[in-house]
């Protein structure tokens, strides 16, 4: 396998482009993509065996399903449900935003992405290239980081390439990415919502707009 290089202003991804990298998520193809933060591992989620090659190329434990980016609320609906009370006033402040939230995932989410009780972990990415993918897919895509488990994320796409070089079909470059905190996990599964993981969005904010 050859890995090509697309190298795109993640500000403003034209169609070309975009069309370039959903024909590759389409036949079941890797990308690693710029994101808000760092480099992510890309998949388009309903192609199980996509899916599981992501598991296999950052060394994951399968017992920890992926969190997912999805385009817009109808996407989440679609893979997610019944969504408690707190959901519409955590997407209304945080989405686009660096929240995953943990939900009940919808009877007929593939297994291969259900977690733990049978969950889903989604939100919606403030990457607005991202969305369009998620969008003109008909369906969201992985977002794990794009290294080693257990190893630093990365910022540059040379990075990337000499860890994934003739291991996914893409990489998306966009130029050094900015870093920072990772996106708070809070889970929605529970009789009360509870942090799974800090980050980018502080548990001050999300007490306050769950009135607690």
């Amino acid at each position: 396998m050859k890995t090509r290089i697309l190298r795109v202003d993640p500000a403003a991804v034209d169609a070309g482009a975009l069309g370039e990298i959903s024909a590759v998520l389409a036949r079941g193809g890797l990308m690693a993509y710029p994101t808000e933060t760092f480099y992510g591992l890309g998949a388009a989620a309903f192609y199980a065996r996509a899916v599981a090659r992501v598991f296999e190329l950052k060394g994951r434990n399968r017992g920890k399903p992926l969190p997912l980016i999805a385009a817009d609320l109808d996407m989440v609906g679609k893979i997610a449900g019944p969504l408690p009370d707190a959901f519409r006033a955590l997407a209304a402040e945080f989405w686009p935003g660096p929240l995953t939230l943990v939900l009940k995932a919808a009877p007929d989410l593939p297994a291969h992405l259900r977690g733990p009780g049978g969950s889903v972990a989604v939100r919606i990415p403030p990457v607005a290239w991202l969305r369009k993918l998620a969008y003109g897919l008909s369906q969201p895509l992985t977002a794990t980081s794009a290294n080693l488990s257990g190893e630093k994320e990365i910022s540059e796409a040379a990075d990337v390439l000499t860890s994934f070089d003739r291991r996914v079909e893409l990489i998306v470059d966009g130029g050094r990415t900015p870093g920072g905190a990772p996106s708070t996990i809070l889970d929605l599964t529970t009789p009360e919502p509870r942090i799974l993981r800090p980050g980018a969005v502080p548990e001050t904010k999300i007490r306050a707009v769950l009135g607690a």
